[in-house]
């Protein structure tokens, strides 16, 4: 990525890491997994300081609850549990949701070393 031709502001490309929601609200039985995404926000911030003189930005997304091929497997009662449990809206994400935050991202390049919680106003309960 270093090696692209800059724009005209010097930007070169952009790193999109995922974390979770654990990262800031981890749940019993789940320290090794909310100890993981937390090493992802924790990194965020140097990394993009880091890339900074290369013009690399870097930001992470820490979903909520989505619609995933995990949560597909569970009955519907369980993933329609869980998504009365998102303030709002009441249900789980959709991929499209987040690949549009991903766009809106990579189009503003003042966004940088952030992490931006895509969950609907979730805080997971112990």
């Amino acid at each position: 990525m270093s090696q692209n031709k800059p724009d005209p502001d010097g930007h070169r490309g952009l790193v999109v890491n995922t974390a979770s929601v654990a990262a800031f609200e981890g749940q019993v039985g789940q320290a090794a997994y909310s100890a993981s995404k937390g090493g992802i926000v924790g990194m965020t911030l140097p990394i993009a300081r880091d890339l900074a003189p290369l013009g690399i930005r870097v930001v992470t997304i820490a979903p909520g609850l989505f619609s995933t091929p995990l949560l597909a497997g569970l009955p519907e009662r369980v993933r329609n549990f869980l998504g009365q449990q998102v303030p709002f809206p009441s249900r789980l994400g959709h991929p499209a949701e987040y690949a549009h935050l991903v766009q809106a991202l990579a189009e503003n390049p003042v966004i940088n070393g952030e992490v931006v919680r895509l969950d609907g106003a979730l805080r997971m309960q112990p």
